[in-house]
């Protein structure tokens, strides 16, 4: 009797949520409060709100209650969705690109045909790539603050798969992998995929970072593996960790035996940061970057430095899946980065996001903006009145697509906040974009 009262429950919220008759926004009844209107014990109105959150019709929020969501909103907004219909102004994603890049890849390809490597390009690659051109990227990582020897670097399939190696090669499904609180969504998406399980690490109160004392602690009661980590330029919370807690970062890895993911992806566009982790740390972090953001999220071509000893792992984990990156598209990559056109690409490109940071400084004057003087993109908390999947639902009502806090979240508590990539529309649309982000969180403000 009580399974049906309970699943009847289940079913009249859910009807009501997707009936329009409880709007999205909507406070719900305490669990003591719906335990008794409803005659139920307490851990059966928790179930029943447990289920319909499951469902993805409501949000608890810690401290605040039980919220009806926006479900109109699609699952994911920010990860697996993608600004694609006609006039949509796409702030989700970020594939910053330069007018002159179409006319440097025609000119590559050029030379590339009048080269006499084709026929070798056509063939499969060593696993880690060929060792000219791990040379090559060694040589670049080195002018990044990273000296490595050719030995040690992996070129693989982008940043995502250089990530995915490194999991797949020394994690084990059930490993338990500190990150933080707000981290990189795909890598969340990694983890779920390879069962490791995340604990989140909240921001140092006073620091660009992690709270270092919350992880000393978390160490010390639990048996962490692993810690992933995006020191210079964090997405999505733009900072840059200091010198100083880079060192208390490593000297806890190694009391406690730590592997270090450092994560790169972005590092180019933060102008003389500290040393890379993998710099203060070779013997247990692996370093993970690529080409995507710099030159073109079409060009796959990633790297991956580690100690020599961990190599071979890795190789076969590439082996696994894509069996080595495109010899072509290594080559134009290896090209690139010879000439100087990468060096020239990121330089501009640093320029560019700072621009574009300037005009939303701009339009939205007022607004808690979290962001680097220089990356491609910003958060946004929201104040507490306002509801992060109600304001991005309105936002795609306006044609602009943003992505809201959950799929960067991976505490229990996910923050009312938006982000907002900057580096994938003309500067005429991104001025219209972030006008009409002013006006809708200021509509939404009560």
């Amino acid at each position: 009797m009580v399974q049906a009262r309970y699943k009847a429950l289940v079913d009249r919220f859910a009807a009501d949520i997707r009936g329009g008759v409880l709007r999205p926004g909507t406070r719900l009844p305490t669990h003591r409060e719906l335990a008794a209107q409803e005659k139920l014990a307490l851990v059966t109105a928790t179930r029943v709100y447990a289920e319909l959150e499951a469902m993805g019709l409501v949000s608890g929020e810690t401290g605040r209650g039980t919220f009806v969501r926006e479900t109109a909103l699609p699952p994911g907004q920010g990860v697996d969705q993608h600004a694609a219909a006609t006039g949509m102004i796409d702030l989700n994603f970020n594939y910053p690109a330069l007018p002159e890049q179409t006319r440097l890849l025609s000119q590559a390809l050029r030379q590339l045909a009048a080269g006499g490597d084709l026929e070798a390009l056509l063939r499969y690659q060593p696993h880690a790539g060929r060792q000219h051109e791990r040379a090559t990227v060694a040589r670049h990582l080195a002018t990044h603050g990273l000296p490595v020897e050719a030995e040690q670097i992996v070129i693989v399939s982008g940043a995502q798969h250089g990530l995915a190696a490194a999991a797949m090669s020394m994690l084990n499904p059930g490993d338990v992998v500190a990150a933080d609180a707000l981290t990189y969504s795909g890598f969340k998406v990694l983890a779920d995929a390879q069962r490791l399980e995340l604990v989140a690490i909240p921001a140092a109160p006073n620091e660009n970072g992690p709270d270092l004392e919350a992880l000393e602690k978390l160490c010390r009661r639990r048996r962490v593996r692993a810690l992933y980590t995006m020191p210079t330029l964090h997405n999505p919370l733009g900072w840059v960790m200091s010198l100083a807690q880079r060192k208390k970062l490593v000297t806890l890895a190694r009391r406690h035996g730590l592997l270090i993911i450092e994560d790169a992806a972005y590092a180019f566009l933060a102008d003389t940061p500290p040393p890379p982790i993998a710099a203060l740390a070779p013997e247990s972090t692996v370093y993970v970057s690529g080409l995507s953001k710099s030159v073109a999220t079409g060009l796959r071509v990633g790297f991956v430095a580690a100690p020599v000893a961990w190599v071979p792992k890795i190789e076969r984990a590439i082996r696994a899946t894509t069996w080595n990156t495109p010899g072509v598209m290594t080559a134009i990559a290896c090209g690139w980065l010879e000439d100087g056109t990468v060096a020239r690409l990121e330089q501009e490109k640093r320029a560019d996001a700072s621009r574009r940071q300037a005009l939303a400084k701009k339009l939205l004057k007022g607004l808690d903006c979290i962001a680097h003087p220089a990356s491609y993109f910003l958060w946004l908390p929201l104040p507490e009145e306002a509801r992060a999947d109600q304001i991005a639902m309105a936002l795609l009502r306006e044609n602009v697509s943003v992505s809201t806090a959950e799929p960067f979240a991976i505490s229990e508590h996910v923050p009312h906040a938006i982000r907002l990539a900057l580096g994938s529309v003309e500067m005429d649309a991104l001025q219209l974009a972030l006008s009409t982000v002013r006006k809708v969180v200021g509509e939404h403000v009560y």
